[in-house]
């Protein structure tokens, strides 16, 4: 046997060797936050979501015990309660109801289910009082 065959390199060897250069860590980060983009599905309005779940703003006010004009208001309002916010993502269906933030580069999770008092909120399904 030759000595100028290749040795055995473990794979996490390898992988470390890979991310080490910086070219190849930025290429995959990016590869991942591609992955991650193209895997999440965006809404940009509360509609979107309310129709993703497959219901009419009928539906969605029997489920949060008001009238059709108040699940109107709620889709066009610009500010709200996250309290409120929670109710109407869990009447449409919502598995998980969670607001993520990137902050210098790192994704922060919001779970709106761990804020004090969200049942009380899914419970009521009202709106806030903010206009």
């Amino acid at each position: 046997m030759k000595n100028d065959q290749a040795a055995f390199v473990h794979g996490n060897e390898h992988l470390t060797r890979l991310l080490a250069d910086p070219d190849t860590a930025a290429d995959i980060a990016q590869a991942r936050a591609e992955i991650r983009e193209m895997d999440r599905a965006h809404a940009m309005s509360l509609a979107m979501i309310r129709k993703a779940g497959d219901l009419t703003q009928m539906d969605m006010a029997a489920k949060l015990g008001v009238g059709q004009g108040t699940v109107s208001r709620l889709e066009n309002r610009n500010d709200m309660l996250l309290s409120t916010l929670f109710g109407y993502l869990t009447a449409a269906g919502a598995e998980t109801a969670r607001i993520v933030v990137g902050i210098h580069g790192q994704e922060v999770d919001l779970d709106l289910a761990s804020l004090p008092n969200p049942s009380k909120a899914a419970e009521q399904g009202a709106p806030d009082s903010q206009q």
